[in-house]
């Protein structure tokens, strides 16, 4: 109260008192508001751990009169659907199953030693469903991954038709569009679960 330079008691009503403690937040046009830089937004939420309200976050510290979350939400989204190029696709149910390694590692601690180690994290998706199986492993390399894919079987309780590997040097010895090189190991997984690589 003393900041406000109000003496006690007031001779002010409650209208007046309450209008000179709490005076409304001065308003800025929306047409006067800056405009995100919508290009830039796209291409930060491309780096690892950039969300929209991080971005937005940042937007409001530059401009305080800025726009609400909701706005800046909304108005990326229509931008991007104008830029971004989408394919759709359409999956039956058990076709496919998408596997790979997630791109950022997991710190977990040894029991043994104490030591704290990178972890990888192995990623399964069914196609249609987008229902996921996800583990930590200690590699990439043959045997994590053909037991990832052996615990992930036992997880869905089956297997889909079709692997859908993203060209991991585990399961794919020589990338190419059409005629890849399979792992000969991974091969024979496929092989005796009897799914198509």
């Amino acid at each position: 109260f003393a900041a406000s330079g109000l003496t006690w008691p007031s001779a002010l009503t409650d209208a007046e008192l309450q209008r000179h403690l709490f005076p409304p937040p001065p308003t800025v046009p929306s047409d006067q508001r800056p405009v995100p830089d919508w290009a830039h937004v796209h291409g930060e939420l491309r780096r690892p751990g950039v969300t929209l309200a991080l971005l937005w976050q940042e937007y409001r510290l530059a401009h305080p009169q800025g726009f609400q979350y909701s706005w800046f939400c909304e108005h990326y989204r229509l931008w991007a659907a104008k830029v971004d190029v989408v394919m759709r696709q359409e999956h039956r149910a058990g076709e496919k199953l998408f596997v790979d390694y997630a791109g950022q590692t997991v710190p977990v601690i040894d029991r043994r030693t104490g030591e704290i180690r990178q972890t990888q994290i192995f990623v399964a998706v069914l196609g249609a469903s987008s229902y996921t199986f996800a583990e930590a492993t200690w590699s990439q390399k043959l045997p994590d991954w053909l037991g990832s894919h052996a615990r992930c079987f036992a997880f869905f309780g089956g297997t889909s038709q079709i692997l859908v590997p993203d060209n991991l040097r585990s399961g794919v010895t020589k990338a190419h569009r059409y005629e890849p090189d399979i792992n000969p190991s991974y091969r024979d997984l496929a092989e005796h679960y009897g799914i198509a690589v």
